[in-house]
Parts: C-alpha cells; sequence; structure tokens
C-alpha cells in the first residue's frame, strides 16, 4: 500500500531515503523507467533499494557500478537495476544491452541517468546533498501517479 508523497521530500537519513524509494516503488508497473541523479553518494543505490524492497526483490541489491547491469527477480517481474556512470552516453548504454531492457516488461532503475537519454515516460529522481548532511529527494514524473 502506497502512502501519500510529495513532490519534494527531504530525507535525514539513508533509513528515510530508503523509504522515500520503497513508496515509488509501491507505484510502479511494468514497464516502468526511473532515472536516479545525483553525486555520488547521495543516496541513488540506497533509494534503489528502497524501491527493490517494494517490488518484494529477493536478493541484496548491490551497487551496479562494475556491472553495470543487475537483473533481480521481483515478486510479479524482473527488476532491473543499471548504472551509467562508466559508459561515455547513449551508444555505450546501447551496447551493454541497456537500452533493450528499458522497453521490457520489468522496471528499470537507472542510477547516474543524466549520462545517457531516456524516453520521455521516465520518471526522474534527483537526489541532492544539503549542507547539513540531508538529502533533498525531487520526483519529477511524466504523470501524477508518482510524485514524491
Amino acid at each position: 500500500m502506497a502512502f501519500p508523497l510529495k513532490e519534494v521530500y527531504i530525507s535525514s537519513s539513508p533509513g528515510e531515503t530508503m523509504f522515500a524509494g520503497e513508496q515509488i516503488g509501491y507505484l510502479l508497473k511494468p514497464g516502468d523507467i526511473v532515472g536516479l541523479q545525483g553525486e555520488l553518494g547521495a543516496g541513488k543505490t540506497v533509494f534503489a533499494k528502497g524501491v527493490a524492497r517494494s517490488l518484494e526483490v529477493k536478493e541484496t541489491l548491490k551497487s551496479p557500478t562494475y556491472t553495470i547491469i543487475s537483473e533481480y527477480e521481483a515478486r510479479t517481474m524482473p527488476f532491473y537495476h543499471m548504472d551509467a556512470y562508466r559508459l561515455s552516453g547513449d551508444d555505450d548504454f546501447r551496447l551493454a544491452g541497456g537500452e533493450d531492457l528499458l522497453y521490457s516488461s520489468g522496471v528499470c532503475i537507472v542510477e547516474w541517468a543524466e549520462r545517457i537519454t531516456l524516453p520521455p515516460s521516465a520518471i526522474n529522481i534527483k537526489i541532492e546533498i544539503l549542507e547539513d548532511g540531508k538529502r533533498r529527494i525531487t520526483c519529477n514524473s511524466p504523470d501524477s501517479r508518482a510524485s514524491l
């Protein structure tokens, strides 16, 4: 069950960041794409772990930095956790097989999404580190179903 969310959320801890990801995860459906943006250490993987928890992924999510694409089995669909950090753009993403997965029946989470071009239907999440160490999580969705 999803809880009411807002477009901007301030997280005071990794647990709250994970909770925000979990709430977005409850709203996702097969074929959805979530692009995560934020500097190193902002909490992108923590947020993705929250999404995975809501989708009932049994395995523990690991940072996909060195594998680029990790595939997990969720409750009712595949869950793809991708990292575009080491890619030099759309061609590298396509050659790694990422583009094919974007148009699959699973849910795709792409960290460092600003490094590639995602479809206009993607939900964009930006995580910023604030001066006090808190995180500002901003959700921009092409539809109203996933506003944070």
